[in-house]
Parts: C-alpha cells; structure tokens; sequence
C-alpha cells in the first residue's frame, strides 16, 4: 500500500488538463494516467496501481529559438514561463511534480516527521531578543509558546514596566497562507510605528503605520515598496522606496507626509541607471538621511538633512566613479569613509563635513592592508567601531577617537561568526555584537569600549541533551588545483567520528556576489551531525573570506573557479578521511544553487545526493533578459550576455546549457511559485530538462512551495519542514530511517 495515496494523488491532479500537441517539436504531456503508471494498460485496478512504482511527470517539448552572435540555442522548455503565475498548464505540472515527490518520498514521512519534531523542539519556544534602549522605551522582540510569528513590544523606562505590544504578527498573519513582516521602524517621537508586509513572497512590500498610543491603523498605506522606511525627524514626513512591479528593482524614492494620499507622495530620487539597486537609511546620530547607490563594482551615497526634508535636494557625498567603492559614518563635524579609493581591502578616511566633496582633504585614519579587509563601520560619539577580516576570520576594533588608542575584542573557536549586533544609541559606550560558532549558539554582547571588557548578555538555548563539549569544530585550508588554498569549516560529533574515510558528509557551498558564509551555528545541522554526518561550509572563491581578491577571483570571467573550488575540496575532504567518498551530500540556495548545477555537470560521480534550493540555473536566458527581476544590476557579477566573450564564458559553465547524457546523482530540487530573486520557471525548465537526458535510475524530485518566494515558508516553525524533507532524502539514500 506504500504508493496508493499518492498514487491516487497524481491522478486527481490531472484530470482534466490538455494539453497542445499542434507544433511539430512537441511531445505530448503525459496525462495523469500516464504519470504513476508508465506504460500501464487500461486495467487499472487497485491491484495494479499497488505494482506500479511512481513515474514522474514528462513535459511537453516546444522548440523555442533563441539567436545572438551568431549562435542559436533552441529551449524546449521556455513555455514554462508565465509571469501572471495562473497558467492552469503550468500549475497543473507543478502539482503534478509535487504529488510525484510526495510518492517518492511516502517512505520517508515518519522520518521526516521525527526530524522536524526534533529540530523544533531544540528551538526555545518563547524565545526573547535582548532589548536595545531607544530614547525612553527598550525594545524587543518576542515569541510564545506555540506562536509561528514574533511579537514586537517595548518597555518604558526599564524591563520592569509593563509590556506594550506594538505588532503581534500573529494576528496579522490570520487568513494568509504566507506572511511576512520585512521592517519595523519607530518615529523619532516613538509615538507611531510604520511597517511593512508581504502576503504572497514576492519581496513587494505594503507600508503601514499605527499610531501607539490609541493603537489604531492611520489611513496611510503606501503600496509597491521594498519594505524599508526612513523617518525625518519632523515625526511628519518618511521616506520610501518603490519598486518597478516587473523587474521589482527598487528604483524611486518618494517622500510621504502623513495623513496625505500615496498619490501625493513627492518623487525625491528616480535611479535610471538599471545597473544600480537603491537603499535608504539613517545615520546613527540621526542627523542624516542617505540614499545609497550601489552596483556591483561601484557605491556611494546622497545625503539630506533628517530636520529638514523637505527643503533642498539629496546631494551625493562624493561623485559615483566606475570601481570606487564608498560608504560614510557621522561623528561630530567630521565623516567617516570606508573607500576602496587605491585601496583593493578597503582603508579608512577622515574628512570635515564642509570638505567633503574634496577628496584631497581626505585624511587617512586606518590604511589599505594587503592582509587585512576592512568589512564594517559605526561611528558613535566617541569612539569608531570596525569589523576587520584577515586570513578568513573576522576581528572586531575600537578606536578612541580622542587618542587614537585601540581596543579589541578577542574570539578563542577555530572558525566562527562576529558581526555588529543592534545598536541604536550614539552616545554610547558600549558596542553591541554577536557571535556564534559551529559549536557555539549565537550569543549577544556588550562590549566596553572604555574598558576593553565583554559582557555575555544571552546566549540561544538549545534545548534537549545538547552539550558543547560532544562536538569538535575545525578549520582547514584544501589546496585547489590551481594552487590556491581554500578555507573549509566544519563540525563533528567527537564520539562518533573516525578519521577513517567512513562519514557521511554534508557540504554546503555559496560563493558568489563577495557574500561570505561565515561559521555560524546552526542547530539545525545537529541532526545530521548526530547521526554521525561531518558538516562542512566550503569558503571558496566568489566570497570575500581572503578578502576582495578572492571574490574577484570567482566572478566574472573567473567564475569557474568557484565551481573547482567545490569539488576539490569534495576530493580534499576525502583524501584526508574526513569523509566516505560514496556518502558524500551536497546543498546550496539562490547562486549556491547555481553551484551545485554546475558542480554536477562537472563531476556528477563524486556526490550521493544534491539539494539545489531555489536555484539560480538558467544563466545565460536569464541575463539576457532585462525585464527578469535583477538581471541589469548583476552585469558585473556575471558578465553581460550581450557582449560576445561573456555569452561564450556564461554559456559554458550555465547548468541548464550544459544539461547533457550522463548519469546524474539523486537529486532534491526546491522553488517557491512566487519566487522574486530567482523565478520558479528556471529550476522547473532544468528539472524537466535533467529528466529528458539522464541516463541514470537516480531519484530527481522536485518540490515547489505554491504558497511562498524566494525564502521559503514565512513561519519560524513551517520552515523547518522543508529542512526536515532534505535531510530524510539523504538519510533514506543511506538506508536510514532513524
């Protein structure tokens, strides 16, 4: 009986759907008795269906033609694409798939049920942040027991006030089947809160504001934004962004008067260069608004005065060059500036505010390091804060603006995470960060930046049996085949790990757009750790864990060696037995998606099983269409099609191009119909596409979320059951149901 059910629902999907077979290319969709019960006759009783294993879905072919440069590729999927995300074709196919992959994995439901119970019960149900003073009230944010959603509150003048809730997302989130609240922002009077929400999971944001203290929704609501919101100091006008509703580019910035129609909203700044994204922020003493500028080789800013917005224009800091790179914090009369200016790893620079657009009166504070990348600025009062990375790991130093004098924070793990944390006073002094490593829950400090002193304030709970003390974290350096050294991170439980090439290895790799997947803990993985997994995060090239040459190296027209980054530390990993070379796993998200198509184009027979979450597959159609979301912004990141010598070096590695006849591992796909970032017809197509040429009887399942985007389900707890699905796939290729 172990198909029935899901055998019974495939057919129920498709009954009812046509599909066309006018065009000579095409090849008839099966139809729903045909999916589950390949090559079957009409006698299809029970008994029958009770024999027959899953078959899976087989699109329809329709030869689409697409010519540039003299080379024409012929997509026999392209008909997947539907921006209205309605066509009954295409839904029914995604259903279709998703009954299939339920089929295939009806084995698994226990074991799937049991890991997503355990990662949630390690999870601390009522969970609090620590809260961080503004101005008379500290805030913070908060769970119950059983709740899917946080509950924003604040405290007057000490944790020992009474609660004020400000937004309970749980009574919001009533009736969606996805709900996302993006940002939250207090005016400057603390008296009305402006928020953002998102109720399909395309990242297009609705802004909305409550008055605190009669705790009703003003009439104000501000549609088509990205979810970010700046207050002047007025407590009157705010300041947003909207977004292009096709290529949901962020790209004018408005400012709203409270009280006023959207329609009356003044258009302050409209980025015509598609080549740029657009952010807003405030500075931390709050006396400045900026409009950040920022593609992938150049950034800059536009300033206005917060007391006075609606006089004068945004004026840019210093102008936009092609490969300069700047960003500025405030203190007093002078800026901060963070510029790659004759400066690869970044250096810091010092100017008064009425010298500003004279880089010559730039004055140097902390100079370019050839080993050393500067990642991070806040400026307080007193003191100037940085976050620093050298040799892959990250440092974090105080400098005394008075004296010069530095004091520095000190971490003890082989590999970890630092970063800023939540810091919202300019007077202070006390720096707010964070720290985790693959051994260590993520932990909030107070740091003294008189004394040097650090004060844990909370550390997450892991609840259950969880010790510190089982697991042994590592950090080694594989040699690629060019010769470069690659960083590699990773965790094992000491009791059931042997250096003897018999573990079971989980690798997980991203490796694009300069983003470095640092060591954080994630309780998650414990579930594989375990059951006797080594996990390892693979830090190679398109991050900037070596600083901003190793990102250089890995994208571009050196994109490839991301891709032999991966495998060779596959192939390092084995050799030095830290893994079985038949038991090796692998996932990655978004790009880290695009890696893994890449990854097994390239050596297919080195992995056991591959997760591609949301991936990033169809490069070259992608990019050479400008009405796709993101695709005029990342011409640096991945080339520009249009251009000959990119389109031949895109096309080479695009895992969807180089689909070919060869045996392919088992294979968990992952997408969400509502997708933002990477469109759900990509990994559709190269799912369809990988099912017409692989040779092997491996399992290729595919899984769309029909409710969700880019990040997946939007619930602190809803998530974990996709987590749970992966690893019960791997589990059950090892022939594991515990």
């Amino acid at each position: 009986m172990k198909y029935l059910l899901a055998l019974i629902s495939l057919v129920l999907i498709g009954v009812g759907v046509y599909f066309a077979t006018s065009d000579k290319d095409t090849i008839p969709q099966q139809t729903t008795q045909e999916v589950g019960m390949k090559e079957s006759q009409s006698d299809s009783h029970s008994d029958s269906l009770l024999d027959k294993e899953p078959q899976p879905p087989v699109a329809k072919k329709v030869a689409h033609e697409m010519t540039i440069h003299g080379d024409t590729r012929v997509d026999h999927y392209y008909w997947m694409r539907d921006d209205s995300r309605t066509d009954p074709e295409i839904l029914s196919h995604l259903e279709a798939e998703n009954a299939y992959k339920e089929a295939m994995l009806a084995d698994t439901k226990s074991l799937q049920e049991k890991l997503y119970n355990e990662m949630v019960s390690r999870l601390e149900k009522d969970k609090s942040t620590v809260p961080y003073r503004q101005g008379d009230y500290f805030y913070y944010v908060r769970f119950e027991e059983d709740s899917e959603y946080p509950i924003y509150a604040r405290k007057k003048g000490s944790m020992e006030a009474e609660e004020e809730i400000l937004l309970n997302v749980n009574e919001l989130a009533k009736g969606h089947d996805y709900f996302n609240v993006a940002d939250t922002e207090i005016s400057t009077n603390q008296q009305i809160l402006a928020y953002s929400d998102d109720t399909i999971g395309r990242r297009i944001y609705t802004l909305r504001f409550k008055d605190l203290s009669t705790g009703k929704l003003l009439d104000d609501t501000l549609e088509n934004t990205n979810g970010g919101v700046v207050w002047a100091n007025d407590n009157q006008h705010l300041f947003y962004i909207r977004k292009d509703p096709q290529t949901l580019l962020g790209y004018q910035v408005f400012r709203h008067k409270l009280g006023t129609n959207q329609s009356e909203d003044v258009l302050v700044y409209e980025e015509t260069d598609q080549t740029f994204y657009t952010g807003l922020g405030k500075s931390l003493d709050g006396s400045l608004i900026k409009i950040a500028h920022y593609s992938t080789e150049t950034k800059g800013e536009r300033l206005l005065d917060a007391n006075k917005p609606t006089e004068g224009d945004f004026q840019l800091f210093y102008p936009l060059e092609e490969g300069h790179e700047y960003s500025t914090v405030k203190s007093g009369d002078h800026y901060y500036v963070l510029t790659n200016k004759d400066a690869k790893n970044f250096r810091l620079m010092k100017v008064h505010q009425d010298k500003h657009e004279d880089m010559s009166a730039w004055q140097e504070v902390i100079p370019h390091r050839e080993d050393t990348q500067i990642t991070g600025v806040v400026a307080f009062k007193d003191f100037i804060a940085l976050t620093e990375r050298s040799n892959g790991l990250t440092s974090i130093r105080v400098m005394n603006i008075k004296d010069g004098s530095f004091k520095s924070v000190n971490f003890e793990d082989p590999a970890y995470a630092a970063r800023f944390s939540t810091n919202k006073n300019f007077d202070s002094n006390t720096l707010r960060y964070a720290y985790s490593s693959m051994t260590t829950p993520d932990s909030i400090y107070d740091f003294d930046m008189v004394t040097g002193e650090s004060t844990l304030l909370k550390q997450d709970k892991v609840l259950g049996d969880f010790d510190p003390s089982n697991y042994k974290s590592e950090r080694l350096f594989i040699e690629a085949r060019d010769g470069a050294k690659v960083p590699v991170s990773l965790v094992y439980r000491k009791d059931m790990f042997k250096k003897d090439g018999t573990n079971p290895l989980y690798q997980y790799g991203y490796g694009s757009y300069g983003a470095t997947m640092d060591a954080n803990f994630r309780s998650n993985w414990l579930s594989l750790v375990d059951r006797g997994f080594v996990v390892a995060i693979a830090h190679i090239r398109g991050s900037q864990m070596l600083g901003r040459q190793w990102y250089e190296d890995g994208k571009m027209f050196n994109k490839i060696n991301t891709f032999t980054d991966f495998i060779d530390v596959t192939d390092g990993l084995v050799n030095q037995q830290y893994a079985a070379k038949d038991k090796v796993f692998i996932a990655g998200g978004s790009a880290g998606g695009l890696l893994m198509g890449a990854v097994i184009n390239m050596a297919p027979e080195k992995y056991r099983g591959v997760a591609a979450h949301v991936p990033f597959v169809d490069v070259v159609t992608t990019m050479l269409d400008e009405s796709i979301p993101l695709t005029t912004n990342e011409y640096d990141e991945w080339g520009n099609p249009n251009n000959k010598d990119s389109y031949e070096y895109m096309l080479s590695y695009s895992p969807y191009d180089n689909v070919k006849a060869q045996d392919y591992p088992n294979m968990l796909v992952t997408t969400g119909l509502h997708d933002s970032q990477v469109q759900y017809f990509e990994p559709m197509k190269w799912v369809a596409k990988l099912r017409e040429f692989k040779t092997d009887d491996n399992k290729l399942l595919f899984h769309t979320n029909m409710e969700a985007g880019h990040g997946g389900a939007s619930g602190r707890f809803k998530r974990l059951e996709q987590t749970a699905m992966e690893y019960a796939f791997f589990l059950d290729l090892l022939g594991r149901n515990d």
